[in-house]
């Protein structure tokens, strides 16, 4: 539903494009101001945790730029990016692929270096959407793509998922004249599932089959606990996939710099869109990021905010059996409509939980607020029809006394709505 405009437009001589209509507040931006009040214990962010980020680094690469070719670092760039950047992208993303068991031959011309990962999503739907264009999410899938596309005004709907991946019978019968399909194999946000191998494998046998492209997003594809995630769907079929990835999850959300490998049939275009948004991403910052990744600097650093993601999932996975009792083995759909579920994910950042039946994660909310703790209702991550008794819980910014603390508020939220 499209939110109202304020009193103040009505009698405004701005007339707003129809696409403006669409758009709307970011529901997790609007909670994240929830969050600001004093002593909430927040697991509603996507952020990653102030303690990954490698300051010092920063600090000595930053005056290593300046100091190496400070009018480069501070003059107009090239749209494609830092010429080392990219071909640093491009060799670790073929290093990758091989260790997953496949051969992913990424050419640097391919890369394009953005402004964050979501920057990828808004030149994808500009250049591949038309109004009305179908094209397929995921059920539920990444809200931010979602506002991305839209004001582009496309048809948007949802494919089956399950904690494996797309249903790809249920994708069979919607493909016919789709744009594309967009992913999140990895660590998905909001559910925090994988992908499975054998899913991958039929995904993209279907898609090629249709000439389905896949828009495969991977942000948070490093931060596996502990075994990697299958090879990318890029990796697959090249000249069928864009891929996107990001710095923010593994070095700085601040930067703001995230890149996209695309086939050579569909790149002019998007560097033509990314010409047109903002010229280029910061160069300075690019050439930040290549100064602190080389060495293998990753290599060294990312292992390091895995274990401090995992021992927070174990966390909350711990308080949340304490309080509401352990997850059962086995159950059938009434023994599981009757209490709080969640899920185990392998890595990223995110646990999805669901009520017991008859409570709203919307309702719970503001309970929740009031007894000190915040998180994501569901609902808006779905295209439509969205399950209301869903819930978003990030654990990776929480220590881990707030996620106890903040599971036993959530604990006592959910009492107070059911009446207990």
């Amino acid at each position: 539903m499209n939110a109202p405009l304020p009193p103040d437009c009505l009698n405004s001589p701005w007339q707003l494009a129809r696409r403006a209509e669409r758009m709307n507040p970011s529901v997790i931006r609007e909670i994240l101001k929830v969050t600001e009040r004093p002593g909430i214990i927040s697991f509603a962010g996507g952020l990653p945790s102030s303690k990954t980020f490698p300051v010092a680094e920063f600090e000595a690469a930053c005056a290593q730029v300046l100091k190496d070719d400070p009018a480069g670092a501070l003059q107009y760039a090239a749209s494609e990016g830092y010429a080392p950047l990219r071909q640093m992208v491009a060799e670790q993303l073929r290093t990758k692929a091989a260790a997953a068991g496949q051969t992913w031959n990424v050419d640097p011309a391919q890369v394009l270096i953005t402004t964050g990962s979501q920057q990828g999503l808004d030149l994808v739907a500009k250049v591949l959407v038309d109004a009305g264009s179908k094209i397929l999410v995921e059920s539920p899938t990444y809200l931010g793509a979602v506002s991305a596309f839209i004001p582009m005004e496309p048809d948007v709907v949802s494919v089956a998922s399950d904690e494996q991946g797309v249903d790809i019978s249920d994708l069979r019968t919607k493909a016919a004249g789709a744009r594309f399909l967009y992913v999140l194999p990895n660590f998905q946000n909001p559910t925090g599932n994988t992908m499975s191998e054998a899913r991958r494998a039929a995904l993209s046998t279907v898609a090629a089959e249709l000439n389905l492209p896949l828009i495969e997003d991977n942000p948070y594809g490093d931060l596996w606990f502990d075994t990697p995630p299958p090879a990318p769907l890029t990796a697959r079929n090249p000249d069928g996939c864009i891929y996107l990835g990001s710095f923010s999850k593994v070095l700085a959300p601040g930067l703001r710099l995230g890149f996209l490998v695309a086939p050579k049939a569909v790149f002019p275009k998007l560097l033509e869109a990314k010409q047109a948004a903002d010229l280029h991403s910061p160069g300075f910052n690019q050439r930040m990021i290549a100064q602190v990744m080389q060495g293998g600097f990753l290599d060294r650093h990312v292992p390091k905010i895995r274990a401090l993601y995992k021992a927070q999932r174990d966390a909350m996975l711990e308080a949340l059996a304490q309080h509401f009792g352990p997850m059962p083995a086995q159950a059938d759909a009434a023994m599981l409509d009757s209490r709080l579920t969640w899920n185990c994910p392998a890595g990223g950042m995110f646990l999805w939980a669901r009520l017991p039946q008859g409570q709203r994660a919307v309702d719970l909310l503001p309970i929740a607020v009031e007894q000190g703790v915040a998180f994501v209702p569901g609902a808006p991550f779905y295209a439509d029809h969205g399950d209301e008794r869903t819930l978003r819980l990030s654990f990776v910014t929480p220590s881990v006394e707030e996620i106890h603390r903040g599971v036993a508020a959530l604990a006592r939220a959910m009492q107070e709505q059911a009446g207990v």
